[in-house]
């Protein structure tokens, strides 16, 4: 009966190994018990979906009256992905930025003294949920937007060159986005701070550089992060933009080095 009793308790005060998998998990569910994270994942779907359709519904009209529409029919589908910033980018900030507000982060930090564990168990999390929130709303609104115009002879198909590519290509934009989102989160630790630093990267800077010379513009704008990343939604390369590929990776090597920036600030800041 002794040897029970010592047994039962020497297990109990065995100590639980922290794993990056259970902070993982820890994130997992404050991701999920969030309201906003409910509320703005709903804003980037129906913005993402209702962009696009509305937009198929337009070159319908224009189709039926025989006039011509601009744009590949395909990339209609994807316009509503040109908004992430203000979606799913708004959300990675909150990610970050409400542990910061609310003084969660103390607890979180006390939690889990590898501090960059917290920031790869945060992104991770946050990059699956986002990628498979993002494939499935492209996929659904691009197949709703082309069976909308399938009787015009104008829609496309994922096997028509180009459109595969671009379909789920712009899911890992948005992806990347909001993981932009959490970094500069991390770095500025508030949130109007980090929204406006995100709106400034993502939507001012393009507008800013057509101010610039004409000879300037052009060798500039290409790089910018949202233009570089944005490559990838053309279905056709236009010739004043990257390469597809090229753009995402140039965005995604923007997107590490904030990260970068955010690990050095966590490990070296007071919570």
């Amino acid at each position: 009966m002794t040897g029970i009793t010592v047994t039962t308790r020497a297990h109990a005060a065995r100590p639980i190994r922290l794993t990056q998998a259970r902070v993982a998990r820890s994130e997992w569910i404050k991701l999920r018990s969030l309201r906003s994270t409910r509320w703005t994942m709903a804003a980037f779907v129906v913005v993402t979906a209702g962009t696009g359709m509305l937009l198929c519904g337009t070159a319908l009209s224009r189709l039926n009256e025989g006039k011509h529409v601009g744009t590949s029919t395909a990339a209609l589908s994807l316009y509503g992905a040109y908004l992430a910033p203000i979606t799913i980018g708004v959300l990675g900030v909150l990610l970050a930025t409400g542990e910061y507000s609310s003084g969660m982060i103390r607890a979180t930090l006390s939690a889990v003294p590898r501090r960059l564990a917290v920031l790869w168990a945060k992104a991770g999390v946050f990059a699956a949920i986002a990628l498979v929130a993002s494939e499935i709303t492209l996929i659904v609104t691009f197949l709703a937007g082309q069976a909308l115009l399938a009787h015009t002879h104008a829609g496309a198909s994922f096997a028509d060159h180009g459109v595969a590519r671009a379909v789920l290509g712009t899911g890992l934009y948005t992806t990347t986005v909001g993981l932009f989102g959490i970094a500069l989160g991390f770095v500025i630790r508030n949130t109007a701070g980090a929204i406006s630093t995100m709106f400034g990267v993502m939507l001012m800077l393009p507008v800013l550089a057509n101010v610039l010379p004409a000879e300037w513009a052009g060798h500039i704008a290409r790089y910018l992060p949202s233009n570089a990343g944005q490559a990838i939604m053309a279905v056709q390369p236009l010739p004043d933009t990257l390469a597809p590929w090229t753009g995402l990776a140039l965005f995604a090597g923007y997107t590490a080095l904030v990260i970068a920036a955010a690990a050095i600030c966590l490990k070296r800041r007071d919570a």
